[in-house]
C-alpha cells in the first residue's frame, strides 16, 4: 500500500488511461534516494491491465558507455528495426553497436526509438518504466527524453524516476517527504519504544525508505544514526546489514556492485578466490536477489553502499579481476573503464584503451561518453606529455558536440595550459569561443575566435559567423582578413569556396571595394557546387550566405538539398539552421508562405527539443512575422513574447520580432507607430542583419504615408546594392510621386514572391485611383484582394477591398476561394505532404513524428476539408 501518495497516482492513473485510449504521453519522478519513486512504478506497473510493460533501471557500471541504457531497453524489440526508414535503422544500429559505421545525429537516433516503440504499440499500448535514470549514459537518455518530447498519438507511456536533473520539456513531479500522519501509518507496529518511534519520525523526515530502514538500524546500533544527510544515513544503514556478513559475502557483493550479469560476477569472483555459494548469506538477508542473469540488489542504495563504504585495495583488485573476465572485442569499451578504474597513476597502455574506447563512441555520436573517456585517458597520461593536451582537447571538442559546455571549457583551458603546438592551441581555442557563442557571449566568442583564427587562418570563416553578431567593425575587419587569406592561399581547399562567398556577400552588402574579389554569382556558383564536399554543419553556413546579398534563389537550392542530405545522413543537429534558411528563402523568392511556416515550425521544434536557443528565437521571429502578414494578433503577440522571454542576444529572433510588429501595424493601417519601429531596425547597429535590410521596403512605405518619405532615404540607398529589383522598383515608385508609374510597370514586370506583387499592385491601385483612372486601378486592386486572400493575409485584403469600395467597385470585394481553415499547423503541414504522394512513414520521417501520430492527425483534418479520404486531398485548393 502506497502512503500519501494519491496525487501522484491519480496523475499515473490518467496518463495509463490516456495511453489505452490511443495518445501518448510521458512523466519525469524526481526525488531524493528513498523517496519512493521506485515505489510508483511499481504501482503503474501494477495498474497496467492490458498495457504491454518494459521495465529498465539505469546501471552505474555503465554510465560511461554511449547507449548502453539504451541497448538494455530496446533489447527486446530489435528484431523489429527492419520496419524502421532506412536511415533510423541505421543510426540505431550503429548507435547500439550492431553494426559498423559512422554514427548518426543523436537526434535521429531518438527519432528510432519513438519509431521502434511505435511498432511494439502496433501489438497494443505500451508502457515503459525506467528507474534510476540518472544513471543512463547521456546519450541513451537525451535519446529517450527527445523521443518522449514527440509522443503524440502512439498508444506509449514513458515514466522515468531519476534523483536529479531536469528533462525540458517533460511534465514533472517531485517527491516530497510524506506528511506526518502518512510517515507515522507506514511506521505502524515493530517493536519500537514511543521515543524511538519519535526518534525515527525525526529523523526520517518523512523518506519512506528511512522509515522502513532505520528501525533495524536503531536495534542494531544503540548509539543512534549521528548527524549525517539522510541518503548517508541510510546508505550507513545498509552498510550496518552488510558488516554483519563473512567478509567472503562482501568481496562478492563487491563484485556485483561493480559488474553486470551473474556470469560475469561469478567468474571474477572466482579469481578473488569466492563462489557462489558464498552469495547464499545474502540472499537469506534479503539484500539481494538472483534470477539466473543477474544479481539483483533489493535497493540501489545498498549496491552505493556495499561499493563506497569498500576499502580502495579491495576496488582495485575487484575492477581488474572484472577487466580480466571481459574477453572479446565485443567487451572492449567494458574492459578499458574497468582497467581504468583498477589503475593508480600514468599508465599509457591503459590510457590508449580508453583513447580508442572513446573513438569507438564519437563515431556512434556518443560525445557525452567519448569526452568521459578522453578525459580520463588525460589523467592516466604523463602531465608533461603533449599527448594529455592532445587527449584532453578532443575531450574538450567532444562535450562541445554534447552540449556540456562548462565542462568544455574547463577541459579546453587545462589542454591550453598544457599544450605550446599552435594547432592544438587553435582548437582549444576554438573550443572556447563556440561555448561562448552557444550562450549568446558573441564579443567574447569572437575576440577568442579570432586568435584561434590567428593559429589557424582557415577558423576565419568561423569568425566570419562570430562577428556577423558582434558588430559591424569586426565583420568587416574579419571580411579584410578573409581577402587577404585568400590573396595569399592560406585557407584549406575545403574553406576556400565558403571564404570567397563571405566576402564577395558583404562587400556587395557594405558597398566595399569588390577589387580583387570573385564575383558573387561567381562565388556563389562555387560555394553551390562545394556544397557537398563540407560536413552538414560548414554546408550550413554555405547555403545561408547567399541570404547576405539577396542570392535567394541559390540559397533556396541549396538548402532544399541540404536539407535531404541530413535527412539520408541523418545529421538533424544542424536542420534548425537550414530549415531556417530555407524557411527565408521560400519567404523571400517563392513567396510560399505556407512552406516557409512549415520549415520554420519543424525547425523550431526541433531547436526547442535539443536547446538550441539562438535557432529556436530566430525560428520564432520569423513564425511571428508569417504571423503578421495574416493578421494572427493572437499568435504574433505569443510569439514575440516568447522571443522577449528567450534566453537570446538582441541581434537574433528579437529583430525579426521588431519587424514582424511593424508589418502588423502597416498592415492595419498605423503607418506612423510602423515607421518607427522599421526606422529604428534599418539605421541600427544591426542594419546588415537579414531582417534588418529586408525591412527597408516596408520603411520606405510607411515613411511615405506618414508624409516623411526623406526618412527612408538612408537606408534604401543600401538596400539598392541587394538583387531584389521588383522591390527597388516599388520603393522608387512610391518616392516619385506624380513619376511612379513607369517604376510601378517595371517592378510588375520583374516579378517576385505572390505578396509582393500584391502589395505592388494594391499600391499601384492606390496611385491610379488618386489619379483618376478608376477601371485600370479596380483590375490590379482585384488582383491584389485575391492574391491576399489566396495566401490568408488579412489586413493587406481588407485594404485592398476598402480600396475596391472606395473606386465604386462593390461587387469585385467578393471573397476570393480561399485556403482551408480550422486545421493547426501541424495538420496543415501533414495534409500538405498527404496531398503531394507522400506515406505515413514518409511524412514521419520529414516532420520528425511517429506514422501513427501522422495517421491520427491526418484523419482529424479530413472533416475539417470536407474529404473522406487521402485521394481527395490533392484536388483541394490553397494546400500549397
Amino acid at each position: 500500500m502506497l502512503y500519501g501518495r494519491e496525487a501522484e497516482t491519480s496523475v499515473i492513473d490518467e496518463l495509463l488511461d490516456t495511453v489505452r485510449s490511443g495518445r501518448s504521453g510521458a512523466l519525469v519522478i524526481k526525488g531524493e534516494p528513498g523517496i519512493g519513486k521506485t515505489a510508483l512504478l511499481d504501482y503503474a506497473a501494477g495498474r497496467a491491465d492490458g498495457i504491454q510493460v518494459i521495465r529498465r533501471s539505469g546501471v552505474p557500471s555503465e554510465s560511461a558507455l554511449a547507449y548502453a541504457g539504451l541497448h538494455l531497453l530496446l533489447r527486446p524489440a530489435l528484431d523489429r528495426t527492419d520496419k524502421l526508414p532506412p536511415p533510423q535503422r541505421r543510426a540505431l544500429e550503429t548507435a547500439l553497436g550492431l553494426t559498423d559505421g559512422q554514427g548518426a545525429d543523436a537526434l535521429l537516433v531518438g527519432l528510432a526509438v519513438l519509431s521502434l516503440l511505435a511498432e511494439v504499440a502496433e501489438d497494443g499500448p505500451v508502457l515503459c518504466l525506467i528507474d534510476d535514470a540518472q544513471w543512463l549514459d547521456p546519450g541513451s537518455r537525451a535519446a529517450l527524453a527527445f523521443a518522449a518530447r514527440r509522443l503524440d498519438a502512439e498508444g506509449i507511456a514513458l515514466i522515468m524516476a531519476t534523483r536529479e536533473g531536469e528533462v525540458h520539456g517533460l511534465p514533472e513531479i517531485t517527491l516530497a517527504g510524506l506528511a506526518s500522519p502518512s510517515a507515522a501509518a507506514l511506521l505502524k507496529g515493530g517493536s519500537l519504544t514511543p521515543g524511538q518511534r519519535y526518534r525515527v519520525l525525526a529523523e526520517a523526515q518523512g523518506n519512506p525508505l528511512a522509515l522502513i530502514e532505520l528501525p533495524a538500524a536503531l536495534h542494531r546500533d544503540s548509539h543512534g544514526f549521528g548527524a549525517l544527510p539522510l541518503s548517508s544515513r541510510l546508505q550507513a544503514a545498509f552498510h550496518s546489514q552488510v558488516d554483519h556478513l563473512p567478509e567472503a559475502t562482501q568481496t562478492l557483493l563487491l563484485v556485483a556492485a561493480a559488474g553486470e550479469g551473474l556470469d560475469e560476477v561469478l567468474t571474477a569472483a572466482r579469481l578473488l578466490g569466492v563462489t557462489a555459494a558464498d552469495l547464499r548469506p545474502a540472499e537469506t538477508g534479503g539484500l539481494v536477489t538472483t534470477d539466473g542473469q543477474h544479481v539483483r540488489f533489493r535497493h540501489p542504495l545498498i549496491r552505493e553502499a556495499v561499493y563506497q563504504r569498500a576499502p580502495i585495495s579491495s576496488r582495485l583488485a575487484v575492477h581488474a579481476a572484472l577487466a580480466q573476465t571481459l574477453t572479446g572485442d565485443h567487451h572492449a569499451d567494458r574492459r578499458a573503464w574497468h582497467l581504468a578504474a583498477a589503475t593508480v597513476g600514468p599508465d599509457e597502455h591503459v590510457a590508449t584503451e580508453l583513447e580508442r574506447t572513446a573513438q569507438r563512441a564519437a563515431r556512434r555520436h556518443g560525445y557525452a561518453a567519448a569526452a568521459t573517456a578522453y578525459q580520463r585517458a588525460a589523467t592516466l597520461t604523463r602531465r608533461d606529455d603533449e599527448t594529455r593536451a592532445r587527449r584532453l582537447t578532443m575531450a574538450a571538442e567532444s562535450a562541445i558536440e554534447a552540449g556540456e559546455l562548462d565542462w568544455a571549457q574547463t577541459l579546453a583551458s587545462e589542454a591550453d595550459a598544457l599544450t605550446t603546438d599552435p594547432a592544438l592551441r587553435a582548437r582549444t581555442t576554438h573550443a572556447q569561443a563556440t561555448a561562448h557563442f552557444s550562450r549568446g557571449r558573441y564579443g567574447e566568442a569572437h575576440r577568442l575566435m579570432t586568435e584561434a583564427a590567428h593559429l589557424d587562418p582557415s577558423l576565419l570563416v568561423r569568425a566570419f559567423q562570430t562577428a556577423w553578431y558582434a558588430g559591424e567593425a569586426q565583420l568587416a575587419e574579419v571580411a579584410a582578413r578573409l581577402a587577404w587569406a585568400l590573396t595569399e592561399t592560406l585557407l584549406d581547399e575545403p574553406v576556400t569556396a565558403l571564404a570567397r562567398l563571405e566576402t564577395a556577400a558583404f562587400a556587395r552588402l557594405s558597398g566595399g571595394d569588390p577589387t580583387g574579389l570573385v564575383p558573387l554569382e561567381q562565388a556563389v556558383a562555387e560555394a553551390e557546387h562545394a556544397l557537398a564536399d563540407h560536413p552538414p554543419g560548414l554546408a550550413a553556413m554555405v547555403c545561408g550566405a547567399p541570404l547576405i546579398a539577396g542570392q535567394d534563389a541559390a540559397t533556396l537550392r541549396m538548402s532544399s538539398r541540404l536539407v535531404a542530405r541530413c535527412h539520408a545522413e541523418g545529421s538533424i543537429g544542424v536542420l534548425p539552421m537550414v530549415l531556417y534558411f530555407q524557411a527565408q528563402a521560400e519567404l523571400f523568392h517563392s513567396g510560399r508562405h505556407h512552406e516557409a511556416g512549415a520549415a520554420a515550425t519543424t525547425a523550431l521544434r526541433l531547436a526547442e527539443n535539443t536547446g538550441q536557443h539562438q535557432w529556436a528565437a530566430l525560428n520564432r521571429g520569423l513564425l511571428a512575422y508569417l504571423a503578421a502578414v495574416e493578421g494572427d494578433e493572437e499568435r504574433h503577440r505569443r510569439l514575440t513574447a516568447e522571443v522577449a522571454k528567450g534566453p537570446v542576444a538582441p541581434m537574433q529572433g528579437a529583430m525579426w520580432a521588431d519587424w514582424s510588429r511593424a508589418v502588423l501595424d502597416l498592415g492595419q493601417g498605423r503607418a506612423e507607430t510602423a515607421l518607427v519601429q522599421l526606422e529604428t531596425l534599418a539605421e541600427g547597429p544591426g542594419w546588415y542583419h537579414v531582417s534588418a535590410i529586408r525591412c527597408v521596403p516596408d520603411l520606405v512605405e510607411a515613411a511615405v504615408r506618414s508624409g516623411e518619405p526623406d526618412r527612408a532615404r538612408p537606408a534604401l540607398a543600401r538596400y539598392v546594392r541587394l538583387d531584389q529589383r521588383h522591390l527597388i522598383e516599388r520603393c522608387l515608385a512610391l518616392l516619385a510621386g506624380d513619376d511612379a508609374e513607369a517604376h510601378y510597370l517595371a517592378a510588375l514586370e520583374a516579378g517576385g514572391p505572390a505578396f509582393e506583387r500584391a502589395r505592388t499592385r494594391l499600391l499601384y491601385g492606390e496611385w491610379l485611383r488618386r489619379a483618376r483612372r478608376r477601371g485600370v486601378a479596380v483590375g490590379h486592386l482585384r488582383e491584389a484582394m485575391e492574391s491576399f486572400e489566396r495566401l490568408g493575409a488579412a489586413p493587406w485584403a481588407g485594404r485592398a477591398r476598402a480600396e475596391l469600395q472606395a473606386a465604386g467597385a462593390l461587387s469585385a470585394a467578393a471573397p476570393a476561394p480561399g485556403r482551408p481553415t480550422g486545421l493547426t499547423p501541424q495538420e496543415r503541414q501533414i495534409v500538405q505532404l498527404a496531398a503531394r504522394g507522400l506515406s505515413n512513414k514518409d511524412i514521419a520521417a520529414q516532420l520528425f513524428l511517429s506514422p501513427r501520430t501522422v495517421g491520427y492527425h491526418l484523419y482529424k483534418a479530413y472533416p475539417k476539408l470536407g474529404v473522406a479520404s487521402r485521394g481527395e486531398l490533392a484536388a483541394l485548393a490553397g494546400l500549397g
